[in-house]
């Protein structure tokens, strides 16, 4: 397992060889420096070794910018959670260019990373032109960092041939490694959309893999701002997320294991937790954004945090970026699969909170979108677990909110929205399902569909089944699909068409495993159906088939600890 010398060492070492190949003088838009003043302030502060052990990232982009997020760390795994760094303020500079080799500078800055954000950094770049790439960098300390790649949204009057969008959700760092966000960059989107847990908040091996865990937490549960920071600083330190961030803009959401699995709202998961919940929260949330490539308007506030949020890609697509945890009212009879539980359609109750229902609907109305998709974190269609007469479901998703569902998809149904897509994360499968007004009248039509991407890592490798074995599929007609390989999926959207491709990796327990698509689906324009036009089993088919166990195993695990 690596130490935290070991960390320190390879993130220099890393660092280093990134930046000597970048060394070329900062300087601003018009070739000059960035003023002599930021230069002075720039070369204040040196380091003893490279600082961008974190990597680097962009996101939300805008027609005109996004945002660029760096964060400082000398000792990445230190245990108060400031990553080694000096307690005073640290300036960093900044550059946008045009190329890659930095020849033209279309902006740059200097910012001070303080110890009170854990010396992260965010930068919201302006006054950039649209549907652009950007390559960003930063300089702190007498270090450069990696190059990342931006792009800028199209104007929002603008019909895109295409957008090249993945979407990803479920990294367990003890798990396995995180080969799927090395391939997703490999792919190279204009967007990467995450949909929760980024990171995991358990203590090493509380949470086991089926076959063991290959790597291990450092420090406790968390449970307070140090550990949180800490927490995230160790999955920053990965080389194939930092691979994905440097990639392309991302977009981010959190689901449970951010804060603490299966919270809802104000109760945590283990009501002995309650009295110091919101403070943990707080610190959750905190370190959240401090770490990710977040706007000024998510900076929390009153131990709350605004992460529902739009962001609009020309007249081709519009993402409604959804929180589902933390303005849900707590979950109805228990968090588990409970057989008609009477919550589960009590209409005061609600998974998004009123105010954002009452934001998402509006958002309908307004929409000019070719696409409008959803990006958010629990299961949306009904998922019936029971073969018999009544309905087994899970109480931490859609179903356990089926009047707060009901009320959604009628909003869109009434506003004419002409390609709702939802994008799901959580359950460590991949599912594709179409979406229903009346999920007990098997030939209702269906008024949307559901893309529901597998975990990275979270559930160890999975297994590779035929599409349609999983038993609920019988008696869930609109489930269309299910395999619970570890991967992410890869969307193609254009005027005409949505194609989603399921990668698959075919196992987690070693780096560098290959990638494959294990299917592929189109939604046509105006169209609410999956059309299956591709299918490939791995190799792993051979050995795990699609056998009784396998699936059960699938259920026992997605049960357990989503």
């Amino acid at each position: 397992m690596p130490t935290r010398r070991d960390v320190i060492r390879s993130g220099a070492v890393v660092g280093a060889a990134a930046g000597t190949s970048v060394l070329s003088p900062f300087a601003s838009a018009s070739g000059a420096p960035a003023t002599a003043t930021a230069d002075r302030r720039a070369h204040a502060v040196r380091l003893p070794h490279d600082p961008f052990t974190l990597g680097v990232a962009c996101g939300d982009p805008e027609p005109d910018g996004f945002v660029l997020w760096t964060r400082l760390a000398l000792d990445p795994l230190a245990a108060d959670g400031l990553g080694g760094m000096p307690s005073r303020g640290v300036p960093v500079e900044w550059q946008v260019a045009s190329d890659e080799r930095f020849r033209r500078v279309e902006a740059a800055g200097v910012v001070v990373a303080h110890d009170r954000g854990a010396h992260s950094v965010h930068v919201e770049v302006r006054h950039l032109k649209p549907a652009r790439e950007y390559w960003y960098r930063f300089r702190a300390g007498g270090f450069v960092s990696r190059i990342g790649r931006a792009v800028t949204a199209p104007r929002p009057d603008a019909m895109p041939r295409e957008l090249a969008m993945s979407f990803v959700s479920c990294a367990q760092y003890e798990h396995g490694f995180f080969t799927a966000y090395r391939r997703l960059a490999e792919d190279h989107p204009d967007l990467v959309l995450h949909l929760g847990d980024y990171q995991y908040e358990y203590r090493a091996d509380d949470y086991v893999a089926p076959g063991g865990n290959v790597r291990d937490h450092e420090g406790p549960e968390t449970v307070d701002l140090a550990s949180y920071r800490q927490r995230h600083a160790q999955y920053k330190t990965d080389a194939d997320l930092q691979l994905a961030h440097a990639a392309a803009p991302w977009v981010v959401v959190f689901d449970d294991h951010e804060v603490d699995n299966n919270w809802a709202g104000d109760v945590p998961e283990d009501a002995a937790d309650a009295p110091g919940f919101l403070a943990r929260r707080a610190a959750a949330f905190q370190a959240y954004y401090e770490n990710m490539p977040l706007r000024r308007t998510s900076v929390p506030r009153a131990g709350h945090i605004q992460i529902f949020r739009r962001v609009q890609w020309g007249r081709l697509a519009t993402f409604h970026m959804l929180d589902t945890r933390q303005f849900r009212d707590d979950q109805g009879c228990g968090d588990g699969y409970r057989t008609d539980c009477p919550a589960a359609v009590d209409p005061r109750r609600s998974i998004t909170g009123g105010r954002q229902e009452r934001w998402l609907v509006d958002g309908f109305n307004r929409s000019q979108a070719r696409w409008d998709v959803l990006g958010q974190q629990v299961f949306f269609a009904q998922r019936d677990s029971d073969q018999g007469p009544l309905k087994t479901v899970s109480m931490d998703a859609w179903d356990g909110y089926q009047a707060s569902r009901d009320r959604i998809t009628r909003a869109w149904v009434e506003a004419e929205v002409r390609n709702p897509v939802v994008l799901t994360g959580d359950v460590h499968a991949h599912w594709a399902s179409e979406l229903k007004l009346d999920y007990d009248d098997p030939t209702s039509r269906s008024v949307g569909t559901e893309l529901v991407c597998s975990s990275v890592t979270s559930g160890g490798s999975g297994a590779d089944t035929a599409l349609t074995a999983h038993p609920w599929l019988a008696w869930n007609p609109h489930l269309k699909m299910q395999n619970s390989l570890r991967g992410y999926v890869r969307t193609t959207i254009r005027p005409e068409e949505l194609q989603a491709d399921f990668r698959c990796v075919e196992q987690v327990r070693t780096p560098g495993a290959a990638a494959f698509t294990r299917a592929s689906f189109v939604v046509e324009d105006r169209v609410p159906a999956l059309n299956l036009v591709g299918e490939q089993a791995g190799r792993q088919a051979q050995r795990a088939g699609s056998t009784p166990l396998a699936v059960s195993d699938t259920q026992r695990w997605e049960t357990e600890r989503p």
